[in-house]
């Protein structure tokens, strides 16, 4: 009898569990989703060179870095999908956000400088295995790097461009 209701416990705990970690992951994204709207004029490239032509007040070095780390729901869900193999959704997930997440901090320092766009885009990613408890299996988290040169346009080019058209 106390198994079941230790086990009991456990799953009631789990759910709980799952209910806040999506309602906060729903969160997260929808903040994720306005700050990509916000930063929507700022354009991102991979480009190794800007247009030909075109003329720029400066260019920087701008990075988005950030560290997202698997909650215990996640982590339970993984193990139980590596039971039976398959895709693993609940990492997909941390993975696309950090991702996400990662660029919308490199528009926010291209925005602090003045640029209306980012070439030479690269992505960083590491996973990171914090250490717990001797023989338990560590907790997952992945460290994400957006970098790029931000480049700031020349608004003496475009005026003068205008008083000769």
């Amino acid at each position: 009898m106390e198994l079941l209701v230790q086990l009991g416990i456990f799953i009631a705990l789990l759910g709980i569990g799952l209910l806040f970690g999506r309602a906060s992951e729903r969160r997260h994204f929808e903040r994720l989703r306005a700050s990509e709207a916000e930063l929507r004029d700022i354009l991102v490239f991979n480009e190794r060179l800007p247009p030909a032509g075109e003329r720029f007040a400066s260019a920087g070095l701008v990075v988005g870095a950030v560290v997202i780390g698997e909650d215990y729901f996640k982590r339970v869900a993984a193990a139980l999908r590596n039971l039976v193999g398959g895709r693993v959704t609940v990492y997909e997930s941390l993975l696309d956000r950090g991702r996400r997440e990662a660029i919308v901090r490199m528009k926010q320092a291209a925005r602090a400088r003045g640029a209306s766009m980012v070439f030479n885009v690269h992505f960083e990613t590491s996973s990171l295995a914090e250490g717990g408890n001797p023989g338990a299996s560590p907790m997952f988290s992945a460290e994400f790097i957006a970098y790029g040169t931000a480049l700031v346009p020349d608004h003496t080019q475009t005026v003068a461009n205008a008083r000769t058209a």
